[in-house]
């Protein structure tokens, strides 16, 4: 008779959390580091409304051994990082900044002292601005060269003490909200045609570094982390459930099967192309895609989606995802919508944050049960979390029930999918230290660290722990086995 008693989380299991670096180094201007696109954006984000820049953001940069000593006080075993490609390319090529290259050196040798495994991310959003002046960044092939470089560059640098490597975060989430992850200059922000343009660059330079770490790395592994939401259909209307599955194809097959498979959804890549919207694809791109796929995938889950029909009949356009930047609930500016194939909608079974994400534990289960049945590859969580005002305490506190509430939820539910069948590797939620939110500044809160600061005051940045955080050290103590407050 076979096994069915329920075995939880495997030996080894890889508890931590995560961070990029924009949003939580700071020092944007120190030590040879000049600009990224992100630091543009974020400035402009502070005058329009009023949300901190990343000049400062978390300040770990400066406070980067306390902070890992604060990770190995909750018991970590792994941390999921960015590193900022101007730190060690300031100009984004030619020389590498010898500070930069030390500073990533000095944060991963702290990480292996205190026994935390180090997750590397590329490529988090923060293109250096000399890229965007010379040619407009990931608009340009050139930049599929210059990220190859830089990606070599990096697991030369690091990879003896790197095994695991994550290539570009979020492509998905670029392509809906290109002008928060990207510098898209005014007069191109209409052609949507970019938006895939930019997203199959990304595509060939992310097989391109999933090729580095396999020839530079020895055991080492290489994966896109990957922003997904499973799609539902707002009714059992047959409409609705195909307007679900075209959401499906366009939101998320769309790249996991070039990541997986090597090739476009071919639903989706056929709409884009009677839409005016299908990308350029050059004689070998495809090659190199295929002949370069991932290990493993990683996976940045906060929400699920919903979708209902949208007819071709003129009475709706062509609209991307909208944003709630207030806080409050309600004010999320629209939700996308595909002309003959998809309109994405609320979701009336589900609450809500603040900022309208849908809260769905039982969501994160059914994403991770069917991307393992369709491509049987290991999956880690590299994002997950609830953004939520946080109040400190006059005596120094911050009580973040909410937040352990949330988090449970969603350990449980991977914890039923492991017992399913899913092969499981880390769970790196969103995240480690409050830091920068790209729509909402710091006044939106993830991390079981506390950061005492303001969207308009950085003060010192000091550190103090959450309820959240003794409850996490609980559940990695436990290795997941004690999820109660």
């Amino acid at each position: 008779m076979a096994d069915t008693k329920a075995k939880g989380f495997p030996e080894g299991f890889l508890w931590g959390a995560s961070t990029s670096a924009y949003q939580v180094e700071g020092a944007a201007y120190e030590d040879g580091k000049k600009p990224s696109q992100q630091d543009i954006i974020n400035k402009d984000s502070y005058e329009r409304f009023g949300f901190a820049t990343a000049e400062v953001a978390s300040d770990m940069y400066h406070h980067f051994r306390e902070d890992v000593a604060l990770m190995k006080e909750m018991g970590f075993k792994a941390y999921r990082f960015s590193i900022a490609w101007s730190r060690i390319f300031p100009d984004g090529t030619g020389d590498p900044n010898p500070k930069g290259v030390q500073f990533y050196h000095d944060l991963i040798d702290a990480l292996k002292e205190a026994g935390i495994e180090p997750i590397v991310t590329m490529y988090h959003y923060d293109l250096p601005w000399a890229l965007c002046e010379k040619y407009n960044g990931w608009i340009s092939r050139q930049v599929i060269e210059d990220f190859d470089n830089y990606a070599r560059f990096l697991v030369k640098e690091y990879g003896s003490d790197v095994k695991y490597w994550t290539t570009i975060n979020e492509q998905s989430i670029i392509v809906q909200y290109w002008t928060q992850k990207c510098y898209i200059p005014a007069e191109l922000q209409h052609v949507g045609q970019l938006r895939y343009q930019i997203n199959h660059h990304m595509n060939v330079a992310q097989a391109l570094a999933n090729k580095a770490v396999h020839e530079l790395v020895p055991g080492g592994v290489a994966g896109a982390a990957l922003g997904y939401a499973p799609v539902y259909p707002l009714t059992s209307k047959p409409e609705d459930v195909m307007a679900a599955q075209n959401a499906q194809a366009l939101r998320n097959d769309y790249y996991t099967d070039i990541y997986f498979k090597g090739f476009y959804t071919k639903a989706a890549q056929i709409y884009l192309e009677e839409h005016g919207l299908a990308p350029k694809v050059e004689p070998g791109d495809m090659d190199i895609i295929a002949a370069n796929t991932s290990d493993f995938l990683a996976l940045n889950y906060y929400a699920s989606e919903c979708a209902k029909w949208c007819p071709d009949d003129g009475s709706k356009m062509l609209r991307w995802s909208g944003v709630n930047r207030s806080g409050k609930k309600g004010d999320i500016s629209g939700f996308e919508t595909q002309p003959g194939f998809y309109e994405m909608c609320k979701n009336p079974n589900l609450d809500t944050t603040d900022w309208d994400w849908a809260i769905d534990p039982r969501g994160m289960e059914y994403m991770l049960r069917d991307l393992y049945n369709r491509y049987n590859k290991p999956l880690m969580i590299t994002e997950n979390g609830l953004g939520a005002y946080d109040t400190l305490t006059p005596d120094g506190q911050v009580h973040d029930d909410y937040r352990i509430d949330y988090l449970s939820k969603h350990i449980a539910a991977i914890k039923r999918s492991i017992d399913k069948g899913v092969e499981m590797w880390a769970y790196c939620p969103w995240s480690a230290l409050d830091l920068l939110s790209t729509s909402n500044g710091v006044k939106k809160r993830y991390g079981f660290i506390y950061i005492d600061r303001t969207d308009d005051d950085p003060k010192e940045c000091e550190r103090i722990r959450k309820d959240s955080f003794y409850w996490y050290q609980k559940v990695i103590a436990t290795n997941g086995a004690e999820l109660s407050l």
